[in-house]
């Protein structure tokens, strides 16, 4: 759906000098409460669905059906701001290729999600090519999750996203200029954008691209009622 592609926010990307994750890699969107982070991570989502990848979705916090009616009300609202046409065939490859697993009352372990992919694999061959990890704690997850997560992202081929919640009175950031909770655990991730309101509008910036120096230009804009780049 190439509409949506020329202003998916993960054009941010195309200002990295690997052009994405890749697959093997980890990745995390950063956000303050109430920005559009979940907006924002089930674009980045969209992008992968639309350039019919397969996809899970793993969430921490709410049921596959409240997950369903997040991508459904954002898809509405794409239909809407691109006065999409092929509704429904997007709609038809966008239930085809996402899967929703849900791990809730801190039941999430690794090790499940291992035999649950594998599962995937092997009985219904539902291959995925990315994972979309919404509602880990950053600041209480241990170090060995991510660990986890990066054996997994190497074993399966995929590439991981994560959504952050970052913090308006915590300002700490390490020696590579990686702000909380990312400071910690840059090691473990290659790429790291932030999104940010400002009085010039939201804009979304690369913090860290994979082992290249960042660009002082690597931000877009995005529109602040759908969340798609507008730059």
């Amino acid at each position: 759906m190439n509409d949506f592609i020329k202003v998916s926010p993960l054009k941010i990307l195309y200002k990295s000098s690997y052009k994405g994750l890749g697959r093997g890699n980890l990745g995390v969107l950063m956000a303050r409460a109430g920005v559009g982070k979940t907006a924002c991570l089930i674009h980045i989502a969209l992008d992968k669905l639309f350039h019919k990848e397969k996809l899970v979705h793993v969430s921490l916090e709410d049921v596959p059906e409240k997950v369903t009616s997040y991508y459904n009300v954002i898809f509405s609202d794409l239909v809407k701001a691109l006065d999409m046409e092929d509704e429904y065939e997007n709609r038809l490859l966008l239930d085809r290729n996402r899967m929703i697993l849900a791990y809730l009352n801190q039941s999430f372990e690794v090790r499940r999600l291992r035999e649950n992919l594998k599962n995937l694999i092997e009985k219904i061959e539902f291959i995925p090519d990315s994972l979309i990890v919404d509602g880990l704690d950053f600041e209480e997850a241990d170090r060995e999750i991510f660990e986890g997560f990066k054996e997994i992202a190497a074993e399966f081929q995929v590439e991981v996203w994560f959504s952050a919640l970052s913090h308006r009175h915590i300002t700490d950031v390490n020696e590579r200029g990686i702000p909380y909770p990312c400071s910690h655990l840059d090691d473990l991730l290659s790429v790291i954008i932030q999104l940010q309101p400002t009085q010039e509008g939201v804009f979304l910036t690369l913090l860290k691209d994979h082992d290249s120096e960042v660009t002082p230009d690597a931000s877009v804009r995005l529109d602040p009622n759908t969340f798609l780049a507008t730059t």
